[in-house]
């Protein structure tokens, strides 16, 4: 029972689902059954690319010592059984979002799942700009939520999906690059692997960094929130621009995982503030 929980990563799931609740929550609907049963259906969503995207890189992951033991690669869970467990799932949360939340949920989150399984896992083998299509399949849970509350996506939606799209960048790349020998190893084309010198690292950093702040105070000047929520989120983003300059230029280990362990922090920081000053 513990693998099959290992397989739904669900930490990640946890995270689909808060910030799915934001989107419903910053379209100024009252919560009802839809919030929940929404709630639901992206976490089996979720749990289902976690499942599927392990089965599909067994054989990577057990290159990778941050990886090898997870389920499937370390050969605790059969292939056929991930295989089976994660289509229940997701055709599980797809039928929860077709009957229970709305049409534009339901493909939205359809839409997710084939894009993050079958554009962006294969892709990480092929070319370094995956990282961008994984960051857009992994920023979609507040246009699901505002979707379920809403029917549709205005501004206010799409403002939460730049600004999950455009955190994801440094945070990835903090990632691949204090694991890019594993990830070498691995055969994934990020962005340390084709550039071992971290030129190309540096700058995306930076530049995604500093893109994060300005949208990070679209909710005030759309108004979505007040004074509060903008003031906080220029304090929040400044100290997250600062961390990712400072990795950005020198690319040391602590650097890196100093900004990795930021952005950990910053999303559900900046979230809450926006609940906060705005809902």
């Amino acid at each position: 029972m513990k693998d099959y929980l290992i397989l739904c990563k669900p930490r990640i799931a946890v995270m689909v689902m808060a910030t799915a609740a934001l989107g419903y929550a910053a379209s100024g609907s009252p919560v009802s059954n839809v919030f929940f049963w929404t709630l639901l259906g992206v976490g089996l969503a979720s749990a289902a690319c976690g499942c599927l995207n392990q089965l599909i890189e067994r054989k990577q992951d057990g290159l990778m010592a941050r990886t090898r033991n997870r389920p499937i690669a370390a050969g605790r869970v059969s292939p056929r059984h991930g295989l089976t467990f994660g289509l229940a799932l997701a055709l599980s949360g797809a039928a929860i979002l077709f009957w229970k939340s709305a049409t534009a949920s339901c493909l939205i989150t359809a839409l997710t799942i084939v894009v993050y399984l079958l554009g962006y896992t294969p892709l990480k083998q092929i070319t370094h700009y995956a990282t961008w299509l994984g960051a857009a399949a992994g920023a979609t849970a507040p246009l699901i939520g505002w979707a379920a509350a809403q029917g549709d996506l205005s501004l206010g939606a799409w403002i939460l999906f730049a600004i999950q799209f455009l955190w994801q960048i440094p945070h990835f790349l903090a990632i691949f690059w204090m694991h890019r020998e594993d990830y070498a190893r691995a055969g994934f084309k990020t962005f340390p692997v084709i550039d071992p010198r971290g030129r190309l690292t540096a700058v995306q950093i930076a530049v995604h960094s500093f893109t994060i702040l300005p949208a990070s105070l679209m909710p005030s000047f759309y108004g979505m929130a007040g004074l509060g929520y903008g003031v906080g989120a220029l304090v929040l983003s400044s100290a997250y621009l600062g961390l990712g300059m400072r990795a950005s230029w020198t690319l040391a280990a602590v650097d890196t995982r100093r900004l990795f362990l930021a952005s950990l922090a910053y999303l559900p920081l900046l979230f809450s503030l926006l609940l906060l000053g705005g809902l």
